[in-house]
């Protein structure tokens, strides 16, 4: 259970969740010891406050969840964080930019946000896989290396289906060892979160975190 535990980002991205919430959320990750609490931007002051000296880190989203803010903002949005207290920042891609093939866009946008937390932070990339071809993923996953970003990650959990099996799988095929992998929506029990650790994810998101560990 311990080690099932340290692979998942429990998470809370809802627009509606209050304070309260966000503070329940931390007090749980504290109590089951999960790697990070991933919470909105607007809310890493707070997780921060009531995780420190925990060990539990704290994770926020950029560019969240559409990838369709300019590369500046996202920049800006990802320093901000850092200096509220955030461990580690998961931004979406341009899916635009992506699904247009203008590849040269998708890597400096993701490598200025690796440069402007470098050494601060990790740098997760959200592909948003049900947007995408396999062809688009295996770019996608190439483009990620390239800009020197730590993991790609499936999916927002809001446009559509989260991550599949078959992605991770074809995900794990793509990056090797040369990056890690996050699975990301829709993952509710510990039978779905053990296939996928086993299919390549090295980090799970997922708001059904407590289910997981009482299956566990």
């Amino acid at each position: 259970m311990r080690q099932i535990a340290l692979k998942i980002d429990h998470t809370l991205l809802k627009p509606q969740a209050t304070k309260e919430q966000i503070i329940a959320l931390c007090n749980e990750a504290k109590e089951h010891k999960f790697k990070s609490v991933c919470v909105n931007p607007c809310q890493v002051q707070s997780a921060t406050a009531c995780l420190e000296g925990t060990g539990v880190l704290v994770c926020t989203v950029i560019g969240f969840p559409l990838g369709a803010n300019t590369t500046n903002i996202k920049c800006a949005e990802a320093v901000e964080a850092i200096a509220n207290g955030a461990a580690e920042v998961d931004m979406v891609i341009n899916v635009g930019a992506l699904k247009s093939g203008n590849w040269e866009c998708v890597e400096q946008d993701i490598a200025s946000v690796v440069q402007a937390v470098k050494g601060k932070a990790l740098v997760k990339v959200i592909l948003e896989t049900c947007l995408l071809n396999d062809d688009e993923k295996r770019q996608a996953c190439l483009t990620a290396i390239a800009a020197g970003a730590d993991f790609v990650k499936t999916s927002t959990g809001f446009s559509g289906s989260g991550a599949t099996l078959e992605d991770i799988r074809l995900l794990k095929e793509c990056v090797g060892d040369r990056i890690k992998i996050k699975a990301s929506g829709g993952i509710s029990d510990y039978a779905r979160a053990v296939a996928m650790l086993e299919a390549g994810a090295d980090r799970l998101g997922t708001s059904a975190s407590i289910a997981i560990i009482q299956g566990a």
